[in-house]
């Protein structure tokens, strides 16, 4: 059997991002619409901070404005729902972002339920949740499903009646990704770490979701022939050379040959992510103007 598509999710961003770059010069030469950008980091995680300057250049590379609020880690709550009241309220911010995790003294729960949810371009508000999971849609979609679901569309073009297991059930992506795959007429399983036979229920997936965040899990007998992966899992890993590695939830030299298509890691998931948060802060600067979103 041939090895497995290479779903390369570092050129399609590439092009989203491209394409979000002349939708936002063009609302701004029409109706003087600069789609703004605010990020807010509490703390100095290493790995939150890249992501954040990540999101920021890509905003500003893309003709966004970028606000970044970068607190200490001794911030109190209190002080934090404040900053986000105010940027609520700022008319030049479209889009919030609240990186997280947040420190353990902050509510998380909290914070993202105090984003305005027509601001919420991460689609973490129970507001933009519900809207997905009742299929009401004119929500936002969380990035890093959505991205997904791009990818996936791009080498399955209709998903009607195939099976679809998602590993791993968080809000940021095992959920959401879920209610994208049933509004898609997917017959969808969420597996987790308590559920039984992961292999087997591996083995019985068309499109495979591995979201678990634990590296390598999911093995190449795991995966039915010609099945699509879209892994989600990104860690790094010590070499028996001592080399960093960066790896993905499947255990990706065994899987390509087994599977009909495979996002690699790092390539893949991950700069779609940041390509679907743009889209979502242009899509929000429109709303908010009361101009059609391109």
């Amino acid at each position: 059997m041939a090895e497995a598509r290479i779903i390369d999710g570092k050129a399609f961003a590439a092009r989203l991002r491209a394409e979000i770059a002349v939708k936002a010069e063009a609302i701004k030469a029409g109706h003087d619409i600069v789609p703004g950008l605010a990020t807010v980091l509490v703390g100095e995680n290493p790995a939150s901070e890249i992501y954040v300057r990540a999101k920021s250049k890509a905003a500003k590379a893309a003709g966004m404005l970028s606000f970044a609020h970068n607190l200490p880690e001794e911030t109190r709550e209190a002080e934090l729902l404040a900053l986000i009241d105010r940027l609520n309220g700022d008319d030049t911010v479209n889009g919030i972002l609240v990186q997280l995790p947040l420190p353990g003294h902050i509510s998380a729960q909290a914070v993202l339920a105090a984003v305005d949810p027509a601001k919420d371009v991460d689609g973490f508000h129970p507001i933009n949740a519900g809207r997905l999971m009742t299929g009401a849609g004119g929500g936002f979609v969380p990035c890093t499903p959505q991205g997904c679901m791009m990818l996936l569309k791009s080498v399955r073009r209709d998903l009607t009646g195939l099976k679809a297991l998602v590993a791993g059930r968080s809000n940021i992506v095992g959920k959401p990704m879920a209610s994208l795959l049933l509004g898609e007429n997917c017959t969808v399983t969420m597996a987790h770490s308590r559920t039984r036979d992961l292999a087997e229920e591996c083995r019985q997936a068309d499109i495979l979701i591995a979201a678990v965040g634990r590296p390598r899990l999911i093995k190449g007998a795991w995966i039915k022939p010609g099945a699509t992966v879209i892994d989600v899992g990104f860690s790094r890993i010590e070499s028996a050379r001592g080399e960093t590695l960066l790896v993905g939830d499947v255990q990706f030299a065994e899987a390509v040959k087994v599977a009909g298509a495979i996002t690699p890691v790092p390539g893949g998931v991950g700069p779609m992510t940041i390509a679907c948060l743009l889209r979502n802060t242009l899509i929000a600067a429109c709303r908010q103007s009361g101009v059609e979103a391109p």
